[in-house]
């Protein structure tokens, strides 16, 4: 039987491999997106995992609207990122640091 206590460890652990991403690579804008996502999919398993617990489908609720709002920032990112490399021909996130007016 699959306990409340396996769900949170593994919102723990995607948790922590979405962060250790963003800290390790800070150079490539598509894996950072990436783990933004993972850290999304963490909480997310949280809500569903709390929702069931307690039988309330609110948390479950919640979860669509987190992932309404992960694919509008997933579509934006990419578009962002389409952008960024016809204007400069590089994704390196160290020479984005200088916005244009």
């Amino acid at each position: 039987m699959i306990t409340l206590a396996h769900f949170l460890t593994l919102g723990a652990v995607l948790f922590c491999i979405a962060v250790a991403g963003i800290f390790i690579n800070r150079k490539n804008v598509i894996v950072l997106l990436m783990c933004l996502e993972l850290l999304l999919l963490a909480v997310n398993t949280n809500f569903v995992a709390f929702s069931r617990y307690l039988g309330d489908p609110a948390g479950q609720v919640f979860v669509f609207f987190i992932l309404t709002v992960a694919a509008a920032e997933a579509a934006i990112g990419l578009a962002i990122l389409v952008v960024l490399f016809r204007n400069r021909s590089t994704i390196d996130v160290t020479s984005i640091d200088t916005l244009k007016g």
